[in-house]
């Protein structure tokens, strides 16, 4: 599996649309992840409009690859879930599955956090008119990379962070 290892944030894209059978491989992707009692307690917001995605750059000041991107996707967290403690890590497990596809794909994805309570929360519920029974809990700007080598190892394995059978 080197698509593990290969993946990177990449913000820098070609004007290049992204074809709808890849985009929907990116959203499958994405809802193959594991979840807390099966729950699934994610919807995702795709947009490829190029002015909306102008705005949804405002969100936050590390935003500022949106307007190059050729799609942004809001990852949505759904309230009132059986496993209400669990759909942070649902939503992250489903997050990290479309960024390894996206680079699988070819395509180059950054992954933006919204955070609880905060004014991109507020931004976004407001920009997109969110119900009440859905919290955006992340933003990802995908593309194709600008530098066909933007998805490339690094290795980052550092031992003196793996402990055995205790601290």
């Amino acid at each position: 599996m080197d698509i593990i290892f290969n993946r990177r944030s990449v913000r820098k894209y070609t004007d290049k649309k992204i074809e709808a059978d890849k985009v929907e491989r990116l959203m499958r992707a994405a809802m193959q992840a594991p979840s807390a009692t099966n729950q699934q307690p994610w919807e995702f917001i795709v947009i490829d409009d190029k002015e909306t995605l102008a705005r949804l750059a405002q969100f936050s000041p590390y935003a500022k690859m949106l307007p190059g991107a050729a799609l942004g996707v809001i990852v949505l967290e759904k309230q009132g879930m059986r496993a209400p403690l669990f759909t942070e890590q649902d939503l992250g497990a489903a997050t990290q599955n479309l960024l390894l596809q996206a680079a699988y794909e070819g395509l180059g994805a950054v992954w933006m956090g919204v955070g609880r309570g905060t004014e991109r929360e507020t931004f976004l519920t407001e920009m997109f008119s969110l119900p009440e029974s859905v919290k955006p809990f992340a933003v990802i700007a995908i593309g194709y990379p600008e530098d066909e080598n933007a998805n490339k190892f690094v290795d980052r394995y550092d031992a003196e962070r793996v402990h055995y059978n205790k601290y």
